[in-house]
């Protein structure tokens, strides 16, 4: 199982901000606990519809040292897809 991270690219309240995904829920929380990030910046189901952090750009960079894997902005799409949770269909 891995951990990403995408550039930090994004402008917000001063910073610069990326996204924390990980293969598997579990770990994306385990990582991001020992990142220092709290769980209340968690972003899943039913606000999103992949499980991600947003991360800033300091935290980026202690993240890959860490071991998360670096990714373009289209590797990131493509792990946001293949962890997404599937939208349930209308009762």
């Amino acid at each position: 199982m891995a951990v990403y991270v995408d550039d930090a690219i994004w402008h917000w309240k001063g910073r610069k901000w990326c996204h924390l995904l990980a293969d598997d829920e579990a770990e994306l929380h385990r990582f991001a606990h020992r990142l220092g990030v709290h769980r209340l910046s968690y972003q899943g189901p039913p606000k999103t519809s992949a499980p991600h952090y947003d991360i800033t750009g300091i935290e980026r960079d202690r993240a890959l040292r860490m071991g998360a894997v670096a990714c373009t902005r289209s590797g990131i799409v493509e792990i946001f897809r293949r962890v997404r949770v599937p939208r349930r269909a209308a009762a």
